[in-house]
């Protein structure tokens, strides 16, 4: 292989590592394809930076966030179908005023666990007892979730949180304007176009709580399955620098959290949990960025083998070249003798013809 070859071997792997990154570059759809369908591109992306591996996990996370986001405005439409229809067809007037609601009953009004979506209800604006408010809050207890409707507030159970919070009507609807409104008012506004502000509204802070919460999860992730391709990198006996470990990691992510977007998405329709799911999203994540290593390992040695290869021809072009400079070194030799033997021979017989010449001389003066 000479010189000129070895130029043109390099300029064509460079010029396929530019259009591999031109073709990576071209946007966030294409590595998500890639992360999922050519595990092989790993490390051209990899190689890319931790900024742009921390961008693709933001994007993928806004999936995340829009799925939960527009399910939840989904939910929230329901929620209030069926709310208005329970409102204008089973529940009695009521009315807000001077910072006082007034459900027209006079027994308070308990909507059990089954037809409500927040747990127990209970409903008393008439009492302004502590002992009774405290009963109101021990069924709640009981339940694990609900809401209790005061005159002046509302105490609300949630599942996932110990003890009740408090919600005062006057500093809620002071926030938003509303001094006074009726039953009435509120089944208007329900069935009017102003409620789309409430989705939207809903949409937005579901949307930045989600995309908050799934992106740190992520990132967490991500480092923890990083640790996973640090203990693969030394059984592959591999060298890789952590930065590119972690770039792996997040696109190894990938399938992983396109199947929990799927989980979520179906789980706002039909209600169901798979035991072992997050054991699946580990895994699933694992097994990509383990295969990533191990596809570059060999890459590394197929390119050391060809290395080795390139060598080994560059060895057997040095020897030729070595053996012909020889060969030509004896060849000038030995052109140089025989020129210098003719040399002395041109000058024996010149030497011999002088002789003879002088020879010839004498003997004419003798005669």
């Amino acid at each position: 292989m000479n010189e000129e070859e070895k130029n043109n071997q390099k300029e064509e792997i460079k010029n396929q590592k530019e259009d591999n990154n031109n073709s990576l570059k071209k946007g966030f759809f294409k590595k998500l394809w890639y992360s999922i369908t050519n595990i092989e591109k790993y490390p051209d992306m990899a190689a890319e930076g931790v900024k742009r591996a921390i961008s693709y996990m933001a994007k993928i996370v806004v999936l995340i966030a829009i799925v939960i986001g527009l399910g939840s405005i989904y939910q929230a439409y329901n929620m209030v179908k069926e709310g208005i229809n329970y409102l204008e067809n089973e529940f009695p007037e009521f009315s807000y005023k001077d910072e006082v609601l007034d459900v027209k009953t006079e027994e308070p009004l308990t909507i059990d666990e089954e037809n409500s979506v927040v747990g127990k209800v209970i409903i008393d604006t008439k009492t302004d007892d502590e002992s009774q408010i405290n009963t109101y809050i021990n069924s709640l207890e009981e339940y694990g979730e609900g809401v209790i409707i005061l005159k002046n507030k509302a105490i609300v159970k949630s599942a996932a949180v110990a003890g009740t919070m408090n919600y005062e009507y006057n500093q809620i609807l002071g926030e938003m304007g509303i001094t006074e409104f009726t039953k009435q008012d509120v089944t208007n506004y329900a069935n009017s176009s102003q409620i789309v502000n409430l989705y939207v509204s809903i949409f937005l802070t579901i949307f930045i709580y989600a995309f908050v919460m799934y992106f740190f999860d992520t990132f967490v992730n991500t480092v923890l399955l990083s640790i996973v391709g640090l203990f693969t990198q030394w059984i592959a006996k591999i060298k890789m620098r952590y930065a590119a470990i972690f770039n792996m990691s997040v696109y190894a992510l990938t399938l992983s959290i396109l199947l929990n977007i799927l989980y979520i998405g179906i789980n706002i329709f039909v209600e169901f949990n798979i035991e072992y799911f997050q054991v699946m999203y580990v895994a699933v994540a694992a097994i990509y960025l383990i295969a990533a290593i191990f596809i570059l390992k060999t890459e590394f040695v197929k390119k050391q083998m060809e290395l080795m290869k390139i060598a080994e021809a560059q060895e057997i072009v040095k020897k030729e070249l070595e053996e012909h400079e020889l060969n030509e070194q004896r060849e000038k030799e030995k052109q140089e003798r025989r020129k210098k033997d003719k040399e002395k021979e041109e000058n024996k017989n010149e030497k011999e013809e002088k002789q003879d010449n002088e020879g010839g001389a004498a003997e004419g003066s003798n005669a």
